[in-house]
C-alpha cells in the first residue's frame, strides 16, 4: 500500500546538491541585468518614455534588479528539477518562464505609478508578452556569463595547480629538447648531459644545475654526479663502493658521502 507513495511525480524537485550562489555571481548577475536596464530605459521600453532620462534609467534598472533576485531564486528551484539537471541553459529557461508572470505585474505595477494610473489593467496582458522576451533574454545572457567565467575560473586553477617544469629543462641543448634528464655529470667547467635522447656539454657548475633541477626526483651520489631516480637500471655494492648504473649504460660511481643517505632511501 505504501508503494506508490514513494514514487516520485515527474516534475517533483530533485533533492540533489546544488550549486551554490556566490556573491560574484551575484554581482556579476546584478551589473548584467543593470546594463541591459539601462538599455531598455534609453530605449523608452515598457512605455517609459515619457519619463525624463535620468530617473528613467533609475526606474528601469531597479525593475531589472528586482528580476535579477527573482531570476535568481527562480534558477535554482529550476536547477533541482530533475530534467532539467546538468542543463544550465534550459534551466535558465524554464527560470525565465517562471519569472514572467511575476514580472510582468511588477513591471505594469511600475508603469501604473509612474504614469499616475494612464496605464490601466487593460494593458496588463500586453505586458506578458514584452516581459516574457525581456526575461528569457536577460536569464539565459546571465547564466551564459557566468558558466564563461566559470569556465575560465577553472581553466585558469587547472594551470596554476600544474607543477612548473624545473627551469634546467630550459638549458637544454635544442637536439635534446623534450628528453627525460637522466643525469649531470661534471667535466671541468662543464657539464656533460646524459638524456633518453643521448648526450651533450652544457658550460655550467654542478651546483647550479643541482638547484635548478629542483622537481624532478634525483639526487647528487657524487661530488662530479647528479641522477634521477627514474634513471637507475640498476644498483650493485662491492668493495665498499656503489655503483649505479644507468638507463644508457653509463656507469656511475656513489661516493661515501652520499652513500648512506642514498641506503636510507632505498636507492641502493
Amino acid at each position: 500500500m505504501t508503494a506508490p507513495l514513494r514514487e516520485k511525480p515527474a516534475f517533483a524537485v530533485d533533492a540533489s546538491p546544488v550549486d551554490p550562489i556566490t556573491w560574484v555571481a551575484v554581482r556579476r548577475s546584478l551589473l548584467i541585468s543593470g546594463l541591459i536596464g539601462a538599455f531598455l530605459a534609453y530605449v523608452g521600453a515598457f512605455g517609459s518614455e515619457a519619463i525624463p532620462l535620468i530617473p528613467r534609467i533609475g526606474f528601469v534598472v531597479l525593475i531589472s534588479w528586482i528580476g535579477a533576485g527573482m531570476g535568481i531564486v527562480l534558477f535554482r528551484l529550476a536547477a533541482r528539477m530533475a530534467w532539467t539537471r546538468g542543463n544550465r541553459l534550459l534551466q535558465g529557461a524554464v527560470a525565465g518562464v517562471m519569472m514572467t508572470p511575476p514580472m510582468s505585474l511588477v513591471v505594469w505595477g511600475a508603469s501604473h505609478l509612474a504614469s499616475r494610473g494612464a496605464v490601466t489593467t487593460r494593458e496588463l496582458p500586453g505586458y506578458f508578452a514584452s516581459t516574457f522576451v525581456v526575461c528569457q533574454a536577460m536569464t539565459l545572457l546571465v547564466v551564459f556569463m557566468n558558466m564563461r567565467t566559470s569556465q575560465l575560473v577553472a581553466a585558469r586553477a587547472a594551470l596554476a595547480s600544474e607543477p612548473t617544469p624545473p627551469k634546467f629543462l630550459e638549458r637544454l641543448p635544442l637536439k635534446l629538447r623534450g628528453a627525460e634528464v637522466w643525469a649531470v655529470e661534471a667535466e671541468d667547467h662543464y657539464l656533460r648531459l646524459h638524456t633518453s635522447k643521448g648526450q651533450d656539454l652544457i658550460l655550467l657548475r654542478l651546483a647550479d644545475a643541482i638547484a635548478e633541477l629542483e622537481g624532478i626526483e634525483g639526487a647528487q651520489v657524487h661530488r662530479s654526479w647528479w641522477v634521477a631516480r627514474d634513471a637507475i637500471a640498476d644498483a650493485r655494492r662491492g668493495d665498499g663502493r656503489a655503483v649505479l648504473t644507468l638507463k644508457d649504460g653509463s656507469e656511475v660511481p656513489v661516493s661515501r658521502t652520499y652513500a648512506r643517505e642514498l641506503r636510507d632511501r632505498g636507492w641502493i
